[in-house]
C-alpha cells in the first residue's frame, strides 16, 4: 500500500516528467507564447496532481493494493477513467486561456489525453516495478536468496 507521501512523490515525479515532454513540444508546435504556454502548463499540471491523488485514492480501493499483478487491462481502464475525469476540468480552462473555441480545444485536449494515456500506463508499469527492484525491503520469505536455498 502506498503511504500518502509516496502518492505524493509518485504524482509530483509523474507531473514533472510530464512537463518536460510537453512543455518541449509545445515549444516547438505551437505559436503561443512561451511563458503562456509554460503557465498554462503548470495550472494543467497542478489541477493533474490534485485530480491523480484523488482518483488512485479511489481506484486502489477498488482494485486492490498489489499494484504489480495489475494486468494490462486494468491498467489501461485505469488510464481512461483518469484522463475521463480529467477533461471535464480541462477543457475550459484551455479554452479560456488560450481563447480557443471548444472544438478546437477539444481535439487539442484529445491529443494531451493520449499522449497522457500511454504516458501514465509506461509511467505506472516502470514506476510499480523499479519501486519493487530497488526499495522493497525482502523478507526471508521473499528475498531470492532464501528462494534459491529452499529450491537446493
Amino acid at each position: 500500500m502506498m503511504t500518502i507521501k509516496e502518492r505524493i512523490l509518485h504524482t509530483v515525479m509523474f507531473e514533472v516528467f510530464a512537463l518536460v515532454i510537453l512543455m518541449g513540444a509545445a515549444t516547438i508546435f505551437t505559436r503561443h507564447n512561451p511563458a503562456v504556454v509554460g503557465g498554462l502548463s503548470v495550472v494543467m499540471s497542478l489541477i493533474a496532481m490534485a485530480w491523480n491523488y484523488v482518483y488512485n485514492v479511489i481506484f486502489d480501493k477498488f482494485v486492490g493494493d498489489d499494484r504489480l499483478s495489475r494486468t494490462v487491462k486494468t491498467r489501461i481502464l485505469h488510464g481512461l477513467g483518469f484522463e475521463g475525469g480529467l477533461i471535464f476540468v480541462t477543457i475550459p480552462v484551455l479554452m479560456w486561456v488560450l481563447q480557443l473555441d471548444f472544438w478546437t480545444v477539444f481535439v487539442l485536449d484529445i491529443g494531451i489525453v493520449l499522449f497522457f494515456l500511454i504516458y501514465a500506463i509506461i509511467y505506472n508499469w516502470a514506476y510499480d516495478h523499479v519501486k519493487a527492484k530497488f526499495f522493497s525491503i525482502n523478507t526471508p520469505v521473499n528475498s531470492k536468496y532464501t528462494k534459491a536455498n529452499n529450491a537446493l
